[in-house]
């Protein structure tokens, strides 16, 4: 019997009485839900929102008597879907995850209501508890806090020790993309089927672009010079492309034009490749109970080039829209939802290793965390504290962003040529053809921004 199980009784006994004082001492309480027990909740289809999703009912609604109603849907057409219903401010969702992008960017548009005294001042949240590096990014430009994480993270290489092992292989602490690469091609075919490593080349802004800009930012390459030159074809930007194109080739899963996160996590999960470069999220459902690789995985930093790290900064947070009309329950989901009594009942539930963590320093102080993650929350910890959103590279940059540019037109270039880069993957166009479209929409963006 797990440690999580034989305190199952009195970890109940906690979280009601916890629930309990959340609804007596609720800004605002009293004041009724302004809309009903009710909340609708748009969301990516990651495994931890599938999981809290199976929670819900039992120790949401049950407790609250706010029903949840959920759209889930994979990250790119969560996003399209998003900006829409967010945009449009009908008020037909009331929270959706964003990220540490959008939450600034919308709160500055006026579509996210400020969440700093309701779900901050919610009983039990304790604000103070959220990362520092995870709480700044969902901040406006005006101060207000538009979004509270379910979950933090970076990225590193994930790689099965086991495999290594039987090769005579092993993996540096913070390796190389050129030391990357040659275990790639060591490990490929080192089982029947399988692959030396899986790369996201799925098209999308928050696909194959996310952690191909990690490896721009280490091989010297940016997306924007200071001031405002596009560099997409430029000489980092270019070495770091092909040899990403070329890697996941040469040694990556078959259609990775068409992998994203999820196919990534399925691929290597189920033994088809040796190694991973993606989210440190991704930790905890290889680490779960029921994962068939669960004690066979090693993790190391994100891989580098010029830098002395390289892995990015990024959170699934919770916004709420300014429009809905049930502002009160939206909040009191959110607070559940990314309070520490949530990570306590996955814990106890699920098992530790699949807690949202990366968001709370609580977590990572917590026994039965440490106790269940203790294969990756070292490196988790160490990744998310090492990422560097205002110097991820050698150049100084003209905004924010490790992943990402902190630019409202970001997700529309960044998506077109991440069209191109798939194309490059599946061999029907060049990397230097690619970037050389890219640069020129990257010219197009920029032009807006530069004072010649």
């Amino acid at each position: 019997m797990s440690a999580g199980r034989r305190v199952a009784v009195p970890l109940t006994a906690l979280l009601t009485a916890a629930v309990l004082l959340f609804l007596a001492g609720w800004p605002g309480a009293g004041d009724g839900d302004r809309g009903g027990k009710s909340v609708n909740v748009l969301m990516v289809n990651n495994p931890q929102m599938l999981d809290l999703q199976k929670l819900t009912k039992e120790h949401f609604t049950k407790r609250t008597g706010i029903k949840v109603n959920y759209t889930v849907l994979p990250e790119n057409d969560v996003r399209d879907k998003i900006r829409r219903e967010f945009s449009s401010q009908a008020g037909t969702y009331d929270v959706a995850s964003l990220s540490n992008f959008e939450a600034p960017l919308y709160g500055k548009y006026g579509w996210l209501a400020p969440l700093d005294h309701t779900v901050a001042r919610a009983p039990s949240f304790d604000q103070n508890d959220i990362l520092t590096p995870i709480q700044v990014g969902l901040i406006g430009d005006d101060g207000n806090l538009y979004a509270e994480p379910f979950y933090g993270e970076s990225s590193f290489l994930m790689y099965r020790k086991d495999v290594f092992e039987a090769k005579g292989l092993r993996m540096p602490d913070h390796p190389t993309w050129k030391q990357v690469a040659g275990l790639a091609a060591e490990a490929d075919g080192a089982r029947p089927g399988m692959k030396g490593i899986c790369l996201r080349g799925l098209p999308g802004w928050g696909q194959v672009i996310a952690p191909l800009t990690t490896v721009v930012n280490t091989f010297g390459g940016t997306w924007f010079t200071k001031d405002w030159k596009a560099q997409v074809n430029g000489p980092g930007f270019t070495e770091a492309a092909k040899l990403y194109v070329d890697l996941v080739r040469a040694h990556g899963e078959p259609g990775a034009a068409k992998a994203g996160f999820a196919e990534c996590l399925a691929n290597f999960q189920q033994g088809r490749t040796a190694m991973w470069y993606d989210a440190t999220s991704a930790a905890g459902p290889l680490e779960s109970r029921d994962s068939p690789i669960a004690g066979k995985v090693g993790y190391a930093m994100a891989p580098v080039s010029k830098t002395k790290s390289s892995g990015w900064l990024y959170s699934w947070a919770w916004g709420i829209q300014k429009a809905s009309p049930r502002q009160d329950a939206a909040a009191r989901f959110i607070a559940w939802a990314s309070g520490k009594q949530y990570e306590e009942l996955v814990g106890d539930q699920l098992g530790w290793a699949r807690v949202p963590a990366g968001k709370r320093a609580s977590t990572f102080a917590n026994p039965d965390y440490r106790k269940s993650a203790a294969a990756f929350y070292t490196a988790t910890k160490e990744a998310i504290n090492s990422a560097a959103p205002h110097n991820p590279g050698l150049q100084a940059r003209p905004t924010v962003g490790v992943q990402f540019v902190d630019i409202p037109e970001f997700p529309d270039l960044a998506t077109k040529v991440s069209h191109e880069i798939a194309s490059a993957i599946a061999g029907h166009t060049s990397v230097t053809s690619a970037l050389d479209k890219g640069q020129k929409l990257a010219s197009d963006v920029a032009a807006r921004y530069r004072k010649d």
